[in-house]
């Protein structure tokens, strides 16, 4: 993963926390556009300070692949987020999935509230691959996700499980986590 300039560090943790601290959604309103272009940005995001194991990728040039799984508004605005978009020189892709089988060819699968009932079996199915798994159910990450999505006074956060990511070969940047509500250790 490439070292960001501290001026590029500084614009993009003041993004992050832009999202994550700006006003609160108000789901009463129908905020659900608001609420998934936040989710879909944190996620373009968390691809700038997660680093993968050398061999996920074919080669320098290819693309991460964003993932969604289950039927969800993010993969909308996601698209429109990482259009044309790129992080150290890969182009970035949108991909929707309705079997989560298919999610060993991504880098981050996002997996929706419509699939909580599979929820178990789905990381099951991800905790040895190479892919950040980001979840909006409740308890995502202490669930066994990597990220987990929370609301917390009308505001979109996200918890880390370290150990998940640990499984799964990720490094995330000291960056990202100091930007969590929680963190949950990796055992040593």
């Amino acid at each position: 993963m490439a070292i960001l300039s501290a001026h590029a560090a500084r614009v993009l943790a003041a993004i992050l926390l832009a999202c994550a601290l700006g006003p609160p959604l108000d789901a009463e309103a129908g905020d659900d556009r608001t609420e998934y272009q936040v989710k879909a940005a944190f996620l373009y995001n968390f691809a700038k300070f997660v680093e993968w194991p050398p061999e996920t990728f074919k080669d320098d040039a290819a693309p991460i692949h964003i993932c969604v799984l289950g039927s969800s508004p993010v993969l909308w605005m996601l698209a429109d987020t990482v259009r044309n978009k790129s992080i150290d020189g890969r182009a970035l892709t949108v991909r929707e999935f309705a079997d989560v089988s298919m999610a060993v060819s991504c880098q981050i699968l996002f997996v929706g509230a419509s699939e909580r009932k599979n929820l178990r079996s789905i990381l099951q199915a991800t905790k040895s691959s190479d892919v950040l798994t980001v979840g909006e159910t409740e308890n995502f990450a202490a669930d066994g996700g990597v990220v987990g999505f929370t609301l917390d006074q009308g505001r979109i956060r996200f918890d880390i499980n370290l150990q998940a990511a640990q499984l799964q070969r990720l490094k995330i940047s000291s960056k990202l986590l100091s930007l969590a509500t929680t963190v949950k250790r990796a055992a040593k």
